[in-house]
């Protein structure tokens, strides 16, 4: 199992207004310090916190992604988006794939200081390290725990190259350090923003700052000399695949300064798919049918629908002077989208 590498961290120097909790522990975390925080912010999340054995995470050979490991500080995310294919990994932890992703969270509270002490091991050999690539690293709880600045500055402090994802615009607060990485070592920054519609955002994504906001936060990173990325995802069918919301999303996205936007269609694994599918039953009824006919193989929609999706919005980005940047051309580069996977085997899944 893979979290068999977690142990219970110290009593001593928990965070302030921290206070142990006593719900039953999962079995996969028989010794983990439950804590809540008596703050409107936290209201109905239960953090689990455990010391890591390891932090430097191999992505499995057969991934389709542009990068071979990663950091996740978190597990489970308060950001709440409907659709994160990470929700089927919290199944591993004996939590369910919905409400428990949302608001029960394990926070690796030794993550830095086991970074650097991996990164100093003879044998690492200083390879890229991606961080957002399954729960965001700056979702609420950051803000208290404070993980990420101890992982940057050791990353900063091996010159290791480095690129973050987030919806969070709290990865503002390590600017700083951020700039100081990017002198040593190559480092990415990109912000996922899929749809600039406020309406659809509270609905889909409730625990994430808002689409404006994120922009926001793109146009500082590119002020501070960043060549920011937009990973412009998901594109939900029938919700923001307009030409209209597509227009309106990738002029926002060049007027806030970003260097590049990547489409991504939305892509439905189990555990998504089904807390997905109980939210568009509820509230977009007529949407039922268009849902069954895209998904009914599998995952993800057909290769034809992301063609023309993302032809779509390459016209549009083309049309606002968004270029892609080529691989190697910048030191703070864009962290690269995880390519589409080609439709799997029919997995005989059922959309509602």
């Amino acid at each position: 199992m893979r979290w068999d590498n977690l142990t219970a961290p110290p009593v001593e120097g928990d965070p302030g207004r921290a206070a142990p909790a006593t719900p039953p522990l999962p079995l996969a975390l028989p010794e983990a310090v439950v804590r809540t925080f008596d703050t409107p912010d936290f209201a109905g999340m239960t953090f689990y916190e455990v010391r890591a054995k390891s932090i430097l995470n191999k992505v499995p050979g057969a991934s389709r992604v542009p990068f071979e490991w990663t950091v996740n500080p978190y597990r489970g995310c308060s950001h709440a988006c409907l659709y994160c294919f990470a929700r089927n990994t919290h199944t591993y932890l004996d939590f369910d794939a919905g409400a428990d992703f949302d608001s029960r969270v394990v926070v690796k509270v030794n993550a830095g200081e086991l970074l650097r002490r991996e990164l100093a091991a003879p044998r690492w050999r200083g390879a890229h390290v991606a961080m957002g690539t399954n729960v965001d690293c700056y979702q609420r709880a950051e803000g208290r725990y404070r993980l990420m600045p101890p992982i940057i500055e050791a990353l900063r402090d091996f010159a290791n190259p480095f690129s973050i994802l987030t919806k969070g615009t709290l990865i503002q607060r390590d600017l700083p350090l951020l700039r100081q990485a990017a002198e040593v070592a190559r480092v990415g920054v990109s912000f996922s923003v899929g749809f600039v519609d406020e309406r659809l955002w509270r609905s889909v994504e409730p625990g994430t700052p808002s689409p404006r906001r994120r922009l926001d936060a793109v146009r500082r990173f590119a002020d501070a000399g960043f060549e920011v990325g937009v990973l412009m995802a998901p594109i939900l069918p029938g919700l923001s695949d307009s030409d209209e919301s597509i227009e309106a999303t990738v002029a926002a996205i060049a007027a806030a300064g970003a260097a590049s936007v990547t489409p991504l269609a939305l892509h439905l694994r189990p555990g998504a798919r089904e807390w997905y599918a109980r939210w568009l039953g509820r509230e977009h009824p007529q949407l039922v049918p268009r849902y069954r006919e895209l998904f009914r193989a599998g995952a993800y929609a057909p290769q034809s629908y992301q063609r023309e999706l993302t032809a779509r919005v390459r016209i549009a980005a083309r049309r606002h002077g968004l270029i892609r940047a080529e691989a190697g051309e910048h030191r703070a580069a864009p962290l690269p989208a995880p390519a589409p996977a080609p439709a799997p085997a029919p997995e005989q899944l059922s959309l509602l």
